[in-house]
């Protein structure tokens, strides 16, 4: 599949976030979804619902098939033993971590989070009342990295650790050094951690993914790890996502305080696509990847060479760029100049957290030529000034 032979005129015709919200000529490079067609595997399974009228009521069976395919992908891919039985499957990673903040904490509990964060990441922690802490990534010139000083400062009185791992929007995929400080502190703080681990199967090559959980059976005890394969396979409209709880009786605390109703259910396309894609969609993923990774090296190096001001470090994982543009002084913002003279839509850093408002993301999982033009366009908008 040649994933940079892509019709602009079709992807305008879509009804997704992406493509509906900046109307033409605008080029959207912000919310975090790909333009590459949907994997052979998981297409056949929609078609064959399609063919056969299949929308009703899935079963508890197929639920299982899911997370047993979860449970697959956690051994051969990370070599880590992730029972099925204490996997349950909900719409979206982001409920996952509602759920967890309204079983876990009370109103005024500390959530910590490491910004610049995922805008849900902090929308949660207001919207449920719970009090939050932050504690930023430390920029290390060429990356980003744990402050492990600031973050023993900043984590009093705190009940869980919202991580993000592989983070977004910086890209880091942490190593086991780092992950097994975090662990350490998590246990010596008594901290429930909620790992986000949606972007695992995007990790880039040079970079070792590590599920938090399985650091050890103590730390797995207090984590729950949340992931889909709606980010990898590009399917987040069918929601469908997993919560693995890494022991029994945190498992059954969040489910004594959240019965099976109130967390929803999942439809059964969702299901489908998500086992197809689980069990059938690697090779697609495989060349996804190598697109991906060819477009990470030549964004960083064409921002480099054409917008100096620019700071941005390679992405180890996701098909995200966080880009610092402090040094150019962009009015309102640099999001908003970018979208009124360059038409081009990236993501505002002031979404991500205080202290970000001169950065931006950008989505680079779209063709080599259309991420050239917003490049390029990006580059005739900084020089006019």
């Amino acid at each position: 599949m040649n994933f940079d032979d892509l019709d602009l005129e079709r992807l305008r015709r879509r009804s997704s976030e992406k493509w509906r919200r900046h109307p033409a000529p605008m080029l959207p490079a912000w919310v975090a979804e790909m333009d590459y067609p949907i994997a052979p595997a998981v297409r056949a399974a929609l078609v064959n619902a399609l063919e056969l009228d299949d929308f009703g009521y899935p079963t508890l069976a197929s639920e299982r098939e899911v997370a047993e395919a979860f449970a697959e992908r956690m051994r051969s891919r990370y070599r880590f033993g992730a029972p099925a039985a204490q996997t349950l499957l909900l719409s979206d990673v982001v409920q996952g971590i509602f759920m967890a903040l309204l079983a876990l904490t009370a109103p005024g509990d500390g959530v910590l989070i490491q910004t610049p964060i995922y805008p849900p990441f902090l929308s949660s922690v207001r919207e449920t009342g719970r009090r939050l802490v932050t504690s930023p990534l430390l920029p290390t010139g060429a990356s980003y990295a744990i402050d492990f000083d600031a973050l023993r400062v900043a984590s009093e009185n705190v009940r869980v650790l919202l991580l993000c791992h592989p983070h977004n929007p910086t890209g880091r995929v942490f190593t086991r050094a780092e992950l097994e400080r975090l662990a350490e502190l998590a246990l010596e703080r008594g901290w429930f951690v909620v790992s986000d681990e949606i972007h695992a199967d995007l990790t880039h090559p040079g970079s070792e993914f590590l599920p938090f959980t399985s650091l050890g059976p103590e730390v797995a005890a207090r984590t729950i790890t949340l992931s889909s394969a709606t980010k990898t396979f590009n399917i987040a409209g069918l929601r469908c996502a997993v919560a693995h709880f890494g022991g029994r009786e945190l498992q059954r605390r969040v489910e004594s305080a959240l019965p099976r109703h109130v967390r929803g259910g999942i439809g059964i396309l969702g299901l489908h696509a998500t086992l197809a894609a689980w069990q059938g969609g690697q090779p697609w993923l495989d060349g996804v990847k190598r697109t991906l990774d060819e477009n990470r090296r030549w964004l960083v190096s064409e921002l480099r060479t054409r917008l100096p001001g620019v700071r941005v470090a390679l992405p180890e994982a996701t098909y995200l760029a966080w880009l610092d543009l402090r040094a150019l002084e962009l009015e309102p913002s640099p999001a908003e100049f970018l979208r009124r003279h360059a038409q081009v839509a990236l993501s505002d850093g002031v979404a991500f957290g205080a202290g970000f408002e001169g950065y931006a993301r950008l989505n680079f999982a779209t063709s080599r030529p259309l991420l050239g033009e917003i490049v390029e366009r990006m580059a005739r908008a900084l020089g006019s000034r």
